[in-house]
């Protein structure tokens, strides 16, 4: 068997142990390593020595356990029954006002957690149920919780974006600021359509009783006060460190950590218990980040060494593809990935695939990955994993059926889709503010005058990845 061959043939194994419900990180370093011993022998022990040591001392990593444990915080503070509330009364007199109330919850929660699990979960527990006692369509309500829930991966600051720039070597800073109005649009979209249909389908989304609507102005401001503006001040003053250049995302991240420390103090719902919890659970998924980093790594190291992404990039340069069937097909890809695979394991195994033909077709990475972070959207929405869903409806009432559930998400991944297709004819939406803040090397000249092409200057160093070198 040939090396491109061996190659093929890793890929192939990993794809079908996952589907048996191996662990994904192990099983990424025992393919690495088992092919990696048939094709370059007691040299992969070296390769899992030093892999494992770049993961460790990769800066950019560092902001993953301080934003994970200021979500954590957050979550435990008790501040989404207030949130919610006060939302639900500045929106009461807006057409499908609780929808609107949770995607807003959604929007901004999931921007101070980033957890796709917690938000939709804790979104269940108190939105969901208040949708169905106030006769919404279940599917409808279903699938804006779902959708609102899954927010966080795309919105600043996501964790995935860190981890798609440690993978593909671009700026954080920047990713945020090309994911801010994406990110935005994408939740005025779904906010669109949940009153577009209260407007066209009353009997879906019914109008809330006048008792509940008629709030005074100074109850709906104080309410505000005390629970949204402390939030949003908070985001506001950690990404705009960020994005203003005033600290590199580790640094917000750990000013972040300790202001949702001080914002649970303040809010009386800050213990000892909480916090050794936090810690736990930051601890368990910051171990999970890395030690799927260590198996990505070792593995796409084999395979690269093996000859397999080069089988792979000399394929897809055989196809006649432009630089819009091109992003067609990856895009294509990683929607039909999201559907047996979870969004960690595409951004550290197929995304690396794909990063090597971006110079073929002129597409910058920077904007390849806000694509990729809005497709991933649909990963967590679409059957049969849809992870989103499952966490509905373990804490769904009985009555509401799985089938409805995915029902109710199918027009937010149209959404998504739409979505897509607006930003990359107007990719403007995506360079746009990290040109006002960093600029861009013009394009070179006779490329194609899309946008795409302009690589990401700036940044901060500390936060800038390093592509892996080929080990053949």
């Amino acid at each position: 068997m040939t090396d491109a061959a061996l190659g093929l043939t890793q890929l192939g194994l990993f794809l079908f142990f996952i589907l048996l419900g191996f662990p994904i990180a192990f099983t990424l370093m025992a393919m690495g390593l088992f092919f990696g011993y048939l094709g370059m022998g007691e040299r992969v022990f070296d390769l899992l020595v030093q892999r494992t040591y770049a993961v460790m001392a990769n800066d950019v990593l560092i902001s993953v356990p301080l934003f994970v444990f200021m979500g954590y915080i957050i979550e435990r503070a008790n501040i989404l029954d207030r949130l919610f509330r006060s939302l639900q009364m500045a929106s009461g007199n807006i057409p499908g006002s609780l929808a609107v109330a949770t995607l807003a919850t959604c929007a901004l929660f999931a921007t101070a957690t980033g957890i796709v699990g917690a938000v939709v979960t804790l979104m269940g527990l108190l939105a969901f149920p208040a949708m169905l006692r106030a006769g919404y369509d279940v599917r409808l309500a279903a699938g804006v919780t779902c959708a609102g829930g899954c927010l966080g991966i795309l919105i600043p600051p996501s964790v995935m974006l860190i981890l798609y720039g440690a993978t593909a070597g671009v700026s954080v800073v920047q990713l945020y600021a090309a994911a801010f109005i994406p990110g935005l649009m994408l939740a005025g979209l779904y906010i669109a359509y949940a009153i577009g249909v209260a407007v066209v389908y009353p009997s879906k989304a019914p109008r809330l009783p006048p008792e509940e609507v008629s709030v005074p102005f100074a109850r709906i401001l104080l309410a505000l006060l005390t629970s949204f503006f402390p939030l949003a001040l908070l985001i506001a003053a950690v990404l705009g460190a960020i994005l203003l250049g005033l600290a590199t995302p580790s640094e917000a991240a750990a000013m972040g950590s300790l202001g949702s420390i001080v914002l649970a103090l303040a809010y009386r719902a800050f213990s000892w218990e909480k916090l050794k919890e936090s810690v736990f659970l930051t601890a368990r998924t910051s171990a999970m980040v890395c030690w799927l980093f260590v198996g990505s790594f070792i593995f796409s190291s084999v395979f690269g060494y093996l000859g397999g992404q080069q089988l792979v990039e000399e394929f897809v340069k055989s196809l006649p593809l432009n630089q819009f069937t091109f992003m067609l097909l990856a895009q294509a890809i990683i929607f039909v990935l999201g559907w047996p695979l979870e969004w960690t394991e595409i951004i550290v195994i197929f995304v690396p695939i794909f990063l090597p033909l971006l110079d073929d077709f002129n597409v910058s990475p920077l904007f390849f990955g806000i694509l990729i972070a809005l497709n991933l959207q649909t990963s967590f929405l679409s059957p049969p994993v849809a992870m989103a869903t499952f966490y509905l409806k373990g804490v769904a009432p009985r009555h509401v059926r799985l089938e409805d559930i995915f029902a109710g998400v199918m027009p937010f991944i149209y959404i998504v889709i739409f979505c897509m297709l607006m930003v990359y004819f107007f990719p403007g939406l995506v360079t746009w503010l990290p040109d006002q803040l960093y600029g861009y090397t013009p394009p070179s000249e006779g490329a194609p005058p899309s946008g795409l092409d302009a690589p990401p200057q700036g940044g901060f160093q500390e936060d800038e990845a390093v592509r892996l070198p080929s080990l053949n």
